[in-house]
């Protein structure tokens, strides 16, 4: 059953074309998972080999280019024509030197009369590589070629109703899974123990929604290791007077909702105590700012100017733009919470406004995903925010 209605896609095709033709492409070679799902439907753990689909401002469809062994994976979760799936025999990945998928691809254009095309490739996708692109140029010498880098990712940000509906769904699963982590988090307990019955309610999800594999594993670092913004767990146990912070996401039918919280086993230092209270003040600051017409940059300087009367600084962002994803990352990459980011916020975008601190021996994480209304905005998650003691 298809994640959306056909007209849907059909819209995003058609806003795609649009960008296409004002960049002067005639082509779209799009490898990013979550564009190709977002234009095509596309839905499978594929994206360790080469795949594709490509736009074309002469075809009112686009075309899948995968594996053979996915064909049934792309008329499964593809709204497209039968003839729109296009797969290639394995004996194009295995002897890359002699024989590439973009050779397939290359003699798919060929055959469309498309060989001397303008084409976009998106030159900074995790899925698309320097030998992918060299392999191209070689096979397509008479084709130009435009980095068309976050074409599709800048039509997303926009989310549709629809949308909305599978963000909040995924937030449902978020809320369960982050009760489960406050609730198992406790002096004894392994944090591998602890991290897979987090993902069992992030799998299993809720009665009317179960849940996505999410883009990027569980952050779980606990005591001195919580200085560092991207650890995962260890068969460690927990200990007495200790600090944890956890960093998750809910996802459904890959789209995702976020959040970070931290926990603190006995009694918690007044440091980590008044670090946790600054981060939420600064939060609250920050979601008051965010409305339609603000800008990024306004989000971010809203949340320094709290930090900062407490004389704590962060150099990183403390936001970026959420939805559709796929591994290794669930953000967008198109829109960040950080100084010179003047993108103009709109009702329906969604963010994970994400105001760490990380003070060398410690981190606290206090952190919501968002989305953007008609007036301001709203959390996808309803969560107590605050430092959790144990």
């Amino acid at each position: 059953m298809l994640a959306f209605e056909k007209t849907e896609y059909m819209a995003r095709v058609n806003q795609t074309k649009e960008q296409m033709a004002a960049k002067g492409m005639d082509v779209l070679l799009v490898t990013d998972p979550a564009n190709m799902c977002y234009l095509s439907g596309y839905d499978a753990l594929s994206f360790y080999t080469p795949q594709a689909v490509v736009v074309s401002t002469q075809q009112d469809q686009p075309v899948w280019i995968g594996r053979f062994q996915d064909l049934v994976c792309a008329q499964e979760t593809c709204w497209m024509d039968q003839g729109n799936f296009i797969a290639y025999p394995d004996y194009y990945l295995w002897e890359p030197t002699e024989k590439h998928v973009m050779d397939f691809v290359a003699d798919f254009l060929k055959g469309k009369g498309l060989a001397g095309s303008v084409m976009g490739v998106e030159m900074d996708a995790y899925y698309f590589t320097a030998f992918w692109f060299e392999r191209l140029k070689k096979d397509l010498p008479n084709a130009g070629f435009l980095d068309a880098t976050l074409l599709v990712n800048r039509i997303r940000a926009v989310k549709s109703p629809q949308e909305i509906v599978y963000m909040k769904k995924a937030a449902a699963i978020l809320e369960k899974g982050m009760q489960r982590a406050v609730d198992v988090i406790n002096e004894g307990v392994r944090e591998c123990d602890a991290a897979a019955e987090i993902y069992h309610d992030l799998i299993s999800g809720t009665a009317s929604a179960g849940g996505d594999y999410p883009s990027l594993a569980p952050i779980m670092p606990s005591g001195k290791r919580t200085g560092g913004a991207h650890l995962t767990w260890t068969e460690e146990k927990y200990q007495k007077d200790q600090i944890v912070y956890v960093e998750f996401a809910g996802c459904y039918k890959r789209y995702h909702a976020p959040m970070a919280r931290t926990i603190y086993i006995g009694n918690p230092p007044p440091e980590i105590e008044e670090t946790a209270k600054v981060v939420v003040e600064g939060l609250n600051m920050a979601m008051e700012t965010a409305k339609p017409g603000a800008t990024c940059e306004e989000i971010e300087r809203a949340w320094k100017s709290v930090i900062t009367k407490y004389g704590i600084e962060k150099e990183s962002r403390m936001g970026y733009d959420i939805g559709l994803s796929y591994p290794p990352v669930w953000m967008q990459h198109t829109m960040h919470m950080r100084p010179g980011d003047k993108s103009v916020l709109k009702p329906n975008m969604t963010f994970h406004l994400m105001p760490g601190v990380w003070r060398g021996d410690f981190g606290v994480a206090i952190t919501e995903s968002i989305r953007i209304t008609e007036n301001g905005c709203e959390t996808l998650a309803a969560f107590p925010r605050k430092l959790f003691v144990k």
